[in-house]
């Protein structure tokens, strides 16, 4: 007796370690009675029916990234390239995830390749590289549709690389090259141009301020000229009132004469010294008649002294 007791325990420990099962956080299990789907396990302690009940699937509803195997695909414009991916997915509704299709990660990744080769083939190789989003989108609208019906939601897909084969990457080197060359010689040549336009606009410039300052300097040297001549004339004008002046006064016009006849006597003494030759007029001794002669003229030009209707005083 005591060993069959210590035997139904024993079973009994075994059958309620068999129907309790604890569900980790974020994972779903699939329980099956008689092998017909009956309840999903939610994060916990759960009771089942040992040797009744199964649990027959087991998924986590974590996100989860998985690698989409590279593959050849042909471009637009027939260019041969290897792409491959990876693809972000989620189980949302764990029983449509187990029946709803065999093996729903096989099939994400077979619906991820033949929707890359599908939109590969829409765009040339050029397109390729700057067309990566849109690509990615139209994958992830592609696979999310078919994957509706398996309880799975596709969250994003995105290109790891995109590898041509090796004479299109050095045909595409050397297009790069000739590229960077061509601007290298634009920038090259937009600097000389800008140079030259500099230059010519500093030689502009410069002849523009020679001109203004030859033109300052024309008009600065005629406003001294003029004031020169102004001045000039200004004192012989004032000269020449001060010496009709100290005429008009008494005994001038006897210095005016003294003075004509000091000016003839010094003119004939450097005619004197200049030639062996004189010629001498007629009345050369009589020096008062010469004198007065002399005087007559400076009356006659300037009304200078007495009225030119009075005859002056011959000296004599």
């Amino acid at each position: 007796m005591p060993l069959l007791s210590i035997s139904l325990v024993v079973v009994l420990i075994l059958v309620v370690l068999m129907g309790a099962k604890v569900v980790p956080q974020q994972t779903a299990y699939i329980v099956e009675r008689l092998g017909k789907y009956h309840s999903t396990m939610s994060p916990g302690l759960n009771i089942i029916i040992p040797f009744v009940d199964r649990i027959a699937y087991k998924h986590t509803l974590k996100e989860v990234a998985a690698d989409i195997p590279e593959q050849v695909c042909i471009t637009k414009d027939n260019v041969q390239v290897a792409v491959d991916g990876v693809v972000f997915y989620q189980v949302m509704e764990p029983k449509l995830a187990s029946y709803g299709i065999s093996n729903f990660m096989f099939a994400v990744s077979q619906l991820s390749q033949t929707t890359m080769r599908s939109e590969i083939g829409k765009i040339v190789l050029d397109k390729c590289f700057e067309e990566r989003g849109n690509i990615n989108v139209a994958v992830v609208a592609a696979i999310d549709e078919a994957a509706a019906g398996w309880g799975v939601k596709v969250l994003r897909y995105e290109i790891k690389n995109i590898t041509p084969p090796q004479t299109v990457l050095m045909a595409m080197e050397k297009q790069m090259q000739a590229e960077r060359e061509k601007r290298a010689t634009i920038l090259y040549s937009e600097g000389e141009k800008q140079s030259a336009v500099n230059v010519a606009e500093g030689q502009k410039e410069k002849v523009v301020l020679e001109s203004e300052a030859l033109r300052q300097q024309a008009i600065n040297q005629a406003e001294g000229q003029a004031a020169a001549i102004i001045s000039v004339a200004d004192a012989t004008a004032e000269g020449i009132k001060k010496i009709a002046g100290a005429i008009q006064s008494p005994g001038g016009m006897e210095a005016v004469q003294l003075r004509v006849a000091e000016n003839l006597v010094e003119q004939y003494g450097k005619l004197a010294k200049t030639t062996n030759t004189m010629i001498l007029p007629a009345n050369f001794a009589d020096m008062g008649s010469m004198i007065s002669a002399a005087m007559s003229v400076i009356k006659s030009n300037g009304n200078v002294g007495s009225n030119p209707t009075t005859p002056a005083k011959t000296a004599k």
